[in-house]
Formats: structure tokens, C-alpha cells, sequence
């Protein structure tokens, strides 16, 4: 049974610095760096590479939405978390290390590339089920959505950081670091190694320093067995947990929204003006800059109104920001006001379409962590103490059951209409569902 060990100082920060190690693989591989050049320059076509992204993340999404819930019952059972996340950021650090053979305009292999980003993306998530499960474990309801927001805003960091040495170290410089070759793009390809390395070594203070939970000593046969008992017993009386059912229901539909907006924002805007890996490094800097301002904000505001009305608040700031990048089209902003686009004698990021878009980015930035940190909060207080692994698996398959179905309608509006513009339409009616169904949702925990 899970119980709070309440962690020292040092055990509560290595916790929160796993975001930190995480983080990167998010900013530098899945939304600013790799991903815009998957798309444009691996692919060579930038609405079929989006289509292509579309689909490994709802490949990858399938996989987390049918399997975390089983993981997380099955740690229940067994106790401790660590050896979990050990074996799944090693997965993902695998995944990560391939991209590198992700050459430009690749006419072979090109699956193998497909399939590394989903082997990455599986691991990093699976790996978050089980942190997020530490949670309730090491500190009390009264100061989870600091500790919570706290970790988001040191994952923000730790993502900007990141951006940092791949514009400083790869992307500026006519040599850059290591040598490596432009003319091959070995400068955005090296992001997936970075961020693979990244997560290995700064996993290690929360392996050392933060308390995990007690072995129950039994086999990892007998676990295995228990575990698929519980989830199934758990399933079985869902309508014992009605309240955290809406919950994961209602973030089923704003996760999903706020997956698909970070995901596909840097792709939009790489097609859209044209930007390289050096404007998409600074736009991410300047994201980032804000998402740590509004997480360790929003995680004061979590202990101070409540997880609920952070995400509310949260989750329609970003249909906001949603609906502005909706509206900037080729040469208008705002569904038909005129705006320039990049030109070869505007200066840089200084074309009214792309100082639009800027100003719309930093509000998804700042909305981002709080929703995010807030949700984690909010599970946590909300599961019983004994079911903690269980229910983040839960949580885990909310955020998947429906997050391929976004990309995947992405991908197929994409490559029907063969724009990318229309595609975002989907994002906003996700958001905007997810926030609605937040007010059938009361923030009281379940007592078994």
C-alpha cells in the first residue's frame, strides 16, 4: 500500500529534476529541432511529412493508452517504481540515439526512422506513468501543486537549456562543435542523441536521492498476476470512482488538444514562413521563457484555489492561442486582416504575420505548464493512496486513449486538403470539450 515518505529536500528536487531530464526529448526532438526537419527535409515535403509525423504519434499513442494502465498495476503490486523508469528511459535513450541516421530527402530506411520515433516517444512516456506515480508518496496534498509546478518549470528549463547548446554549439557556428556537417544536417539529427544522453545522466539524482516505495516482497511473477487482478477488479468498478472518471475523461479531450498544439505549432510554423533550425531554436527559447514563468505560477495558484480551476483557466487560454494560429493563413492574420510574410529584406522573426504568431506562441507558453503540472496535481490528490501507480496508468491512457486520433486526423486532413491550416481546426474543438467537461469533475480524493 502507497504511503507518503514525505522526502527531504534534496529527494523532493531530484523528483521534480526529472522533468528537467525529460524535457529536452520534448522541445529539441518532438516540436522544435527534429521534427520540423522530419517533416520538411527528411520527408523533402513538408504536408506529407506532417502526415507522416501524424501517424507515428498516434502509433506510439495506441501502444501507451493500452499498456500503461497494466504497467502501472502491475508496480502497484510489486512497489517500487525505479526499476521502470530506469528500463523505459533506456528505451527511449535508444530510440533517441537512431535519429541520428535520419538523413535528408531519405529514400531508404525511412520506416526504420518512423519506427525509432515511436520506440522513443513509448519510452519517455511510460517512464513519465511511474515518476508521476512518486508523487502522493513523497510529499502531502497541501504542497503537491508547487512540488508538481515546481517540476514543470525545471523541465522548461532544463528544454531551453537544451535549445541553447543546439543553437550555440550546432546551428550558428559555419564549424560547429564535433565537427559535424551541415551540408548532411548532422546539426538537427544530433538532437536525438543529446536528448537520449540528457535523459540518462540527469535521471541519476532521483535514482540515488528520492525515497521509492517499499518492495512487498513478493515474486515478479506474483506481481505480474496481482497487478492484471487489480487493474481489472479497478475496471470492473469504475463506477466506484465516478469522479475520477470524469477527470479522465474530460483531460481524455484537453491533453489530447494540448499534445496536438505542441506537437505540431513548430511544424505549422516551418511550413508556413519557412523557418529554419536557428529561427525554430529561438521561437522554442522564447516558448520556453514564458512555460517556466506560468509553471511556477500555476503551481502557486494550485495550492491556493485548487487543481481544477487552474486547468480550466489553463486549458482556455490555450483554446485562445489556438484559435489565433488557426487564423494566420499566407499573408493575413485574424481570418483575413493583411499582414506580411518573411521576406528576403525583412529582419528576423520581424514580418507582421510572424510577430502574430510570436505574440500567440508566448500565450500558449505561459498556459502550457499549468495545465500540465495542475493535471498531475490533480490525479494524485484525487487517487486512493494504494492505487496511485494504478491510476497514473489511467491517467497515462486518458492522455493516449484518444491522442492518436488527433494526429491521425491531422495527418488525414493533411493530406486531403494538402494544407496544413485546416488541420488546427481539430485542436481547438479538443481543448474547448476538455474544459467543458471539467465542470462535472469535484476535487475530493476517493478513500480506496
Amino acid at each position: 500500500m502507497s504511503q507518503i515518505r514525505e522526502a527531504s529536500r534534496l529527494g523532493k528536487f531530484s523528483w521534480a529534476l526529472f522533468d528537467w531530464a525529460n524535457q529536452p526529448y520534448f522541445t529539441v526532438v518532438t516540436t522544435f529541432i527534429f521534427a520540423p526537419y522530419f517533416t520538411s527535409i527528411v520527408v523533402g515535403d513538408p504536408a506529407q511529412g506532417q502526415a507522416y509525423w501524424g501517424y507515428t504519434q498516434a502509433a506510439a499513442g495506441i501502444l501507451i493508452a493500452l499498456l500503461s494502465p497494466v504497467f502501472g498495476s502491475i508496480a502497484d503490486a510489486g512497489g517500487p517504481r525505479k526499476p521502470w523508469i530506469a528500463a523505459f528511459v533506456v528505451l527511449c535513450s535508444i530510440g533517441s540515439f537512431c535519429l541520428w541516421w535520419a538523413v535528408p530527402e531519405q529514400s531508404t530506411g525511412l520506416y526504420w526512422i518512423l519506427f525509432a520515433i515511436i520506440v522513443g516517444t513509448v519510452g519517455i512516456e511510460f517512464s513519465l506513468v511511474f515518476n508521476n506515480a512518486m508523487l502522493p508518496t513523497i510529499t502531502g496534498p497541501e504542497n503537491m501543486g508547487r512540488l508538481s509546478g515546481f517540476g514543470w518549470g525545471l523541465g522548461y528549463m532544463g528544454g531551453l537549456t537544451v535549445l541553447f547548446i543546439v543553437l550555440l554549439a550546432f546551428s550558428l557556428p559555419e564549424n560547429p562543435l564535433f565537427g559535424l556537417d551541415k551540408v548532411t544536417h548532422e546539426h538537427d539529427r544530433i538532437t536525438g542523441p543529446l536528448s537520449g544522453i540528457w535523459f540518462l545522466i540527469f535521471i541519476l539524482p532521483m535514482m540515488f536521492f528520492t525515497p521509492d516505495a517499499h518492495s512487498t516482497g513478493i515474486s515478479k511473477k506474483e506481481a505480474v498476476r496481482i497487478g492484471l487482478s487489480s487493474l481489472m477488479g479497478t475496471l470492473r468498478s469504475l463506477k466506484d470512482y465516478r469522479n475520477i472518471m470524469a477527470f479522465l475523461i474530460a483531460r481524455m479531450f484537453y491533453n489530447d488538444g494540448i499534445l496536438a498544439l505542441i506537437g505540431f505549432s513548430g511544424i505549422y510554423a516551418a511550413g508556413l514562413f519557412g523557418w529554419d533550425t536557428m529561427t525554430l531554436g529561438v521561437f522554442g527559447i522564447l516558448i520556453n521563457v514564458f512555460a517556466i514563468t506560468g509553471s511556477f505560477a500555476g503551481g502557486a495558484l494550485d495550492d491556493k484555489l485548487g487543481s481544477k480551476p487552474t486547468i480550466v483557466i489553463s486549458v482556455l487560454g490555450l483554446a485562445f492561442a489556438s484559435v489565433g494560429v488557426l487564423s494566420i493563413g499566407h499573408g493575413e492574420v485574424l481570418f483575413g486582416l493583411p499582414a506580411a510574410m518573411p521576406s528576403e529584406t525583412s529582419g528576423f522573426l520581424s514580418s507582421p504575420a510572424e510577430l502574430v504568431f510570436i505574440a500567440l506562441a508566448f500565450v500558449m507558453g505561459f498556459f502550457l505548464g499549468p495545465a500540465q503540472a495542475a493535471s498531475r496535481t490533480m490525479l494524485a490528490r484525487l487517487s486512493p493512496p494504494a492505487k496511485t501507480g494504478e491510476f497514473f496508468g489511467l491517467f497515462a491512457f486518458s492522455g493516449k486513449a484518444t491522442a492518436f486520433l488527433a494526429p491521425f486526423l491531422i495527418g488525414v486532413v493533411t493530406d486531403v486538403t494538402g494544407q496544413q491550416r485546416p488541420a488546427m481546426i481539430v485542436i481547438f474543438v479538443l481543448l474547448i470539450v476538455g474544459a467543458a467537461l471539467m465542470s462535472f469533475v469535484k476535487e475530493e480524493q476517493s478513500a480506496s
